[in-house]
């Protein structure tokens, strides 16, 4: 009841651009941050502990690790009228922005309970059909300008309000490659950069990771500045508003070009596309052995292969290598409206895994 009440004021008062403007929290969960990340060589720290402290797994070091999911549907709407009814909720006909948020945060302990210390959220979600060429519906918290929508990020307070208190890190993409090119120009990317990045230092939140972009090299971007000869740039323009560690993600197999290893806080990778589990051991490897690397610690926050009955998988070839592994149902998990509970035999059979890994 309370969600719904603070949605109602966002949404029919209009008064969430001053709270934005003036800092202020609107549930009063963040005017403390309970949960604090810390990055310490290639191991990832919550309150100055590391994750999973002193577990192993079929004697893999787990300690460290951010085991995650992709759960980027999170804010989700469509402002498109001809075709955000292809989002509706069969119970009522019709698609709501604000009950998915509320089905997600009620979703949310039960992920953390089986091992989910991160999660992956975005301001320009992704693709509401798994995998899409033609994208013509329009989810965005970021307007032409490169401003915020007051909306949009009422429902992600909400969503990182009950993150801090579950002692979970999220990881906070701010663009997709289905929408950027709605935006106006280069200083609007840059500007969309800055507007979340201080939105989110004002509401004190000790527990962010950044992904700039998702999947930097994908053809269908259109805007230069969030192509991997440029996105560094906006590592920098990030980093000047706040500290929070940065990073962008590449397309599935891809190792990332040596100008974003030497720039991220910490390296991140998809599986998507790799059928061997071998590959997945390779990549992490190479990415250790560039020039560029640093020691940060490395992660694959997206991968649509499964097979977590068998021995060994994309998940468990990453955990071999000491790097972190996300969770990707197209259907499951990111296709409106999302059922955000563990309700097929897929996702069951990942959290019982994870569970098991993580001693959860």
């Amino acid at each position: 009841m309370r969600i719904m009440a603070i949605m109602r004021i966002t949404n029919r008062r209009g008064v969430l651009k001053s709270f934005l403007a003036a800092g202020a929290t609107l549930s009063g969960l963040s005017a403390k941050a309970k949960t604090n990340l810390s990055i310490n060589g290639a191991e990832f720290l919550i309150n100055e502990q590391p994750t999973y402290k002193g577990r192993t797994w079929r004697g893999h070091k787990i300690e460290g690790l951010l085991m995650n999911t992709r759960m980027v549907q999170g804010i989700y709407d469509d402002e498109n009228k001809a075709t955000v009814s292809r989002w509706a909720y069969k119970d009522t006909g019709k698609w709501d922005a604000e009950r998915n948020t509320r089905e997600f945060i009620a979703a949310m302990p039960q992920w953390h309970a089986h091992g989910v210390l991160s999660f992956d959220i975005c301001l320009q979600g992704g693709s509401p059909e798994g995998y899409s060429k033609a994208q013509p519906w329009r989810n965005s918290a970021i307007a032409p300008d490169g401003s915020l929508k007051p909306a949009y990020m009422a429902r992600l307070k909400l969503i990182l309000d009950r993150a801090d208190q579950l002692g979970m890190v999220p990881m906070v993409c701010i663009y997709y490659f289905g929408q950027d090119e709605h935006l106006k120009d280069d200083e609007a990317v840059r500007r969309g950069v800055r507007e979340t990045v201080k939105w989110l230092a004002a509401q004190g939140y000790r527990n962010i990771l950044l992904e700039i972009a998702n999947e930097s090299d994908n053809r269908s971007y259109q805007q230069p500045l969030l192509k991997p000869d440029r996105i560094v740039d906006l590592f920098d323009e990030a980093r000047k508003v706040a500290s929070f560690p940065v990073s962008c993600s590449f397309n599935g197999g891809t190792v990332p070009p040596d100008n974003v290893v030497a720039a991220s806080s910490y390296i991140l990778m998809h599986g998507n596309g790799v059928k061997d589990p071998k590959r997945i051991g390779e990549m992490v490897d190479e990415v250790r052995a560039r020039k560029s690397y640093r020691g940060q610690p490395v992660m694959i926050n997206e991968d649509d292969h499964f097979d977590f009955d068998q021995p060994m998988n994309n998940m468990v070839a990453a955990i071999s290598k000491h790097c972190s592994w996300g969770y990707f149902d197209p259907e499951g998990y990111q296709s409106p409206p999302v059922h955000w509970g563990m309700d097929t035999q897929r996702k069951k059979a990942f959290f019982n895994l994870l569970k098991e890994v993580t001693g959860a």
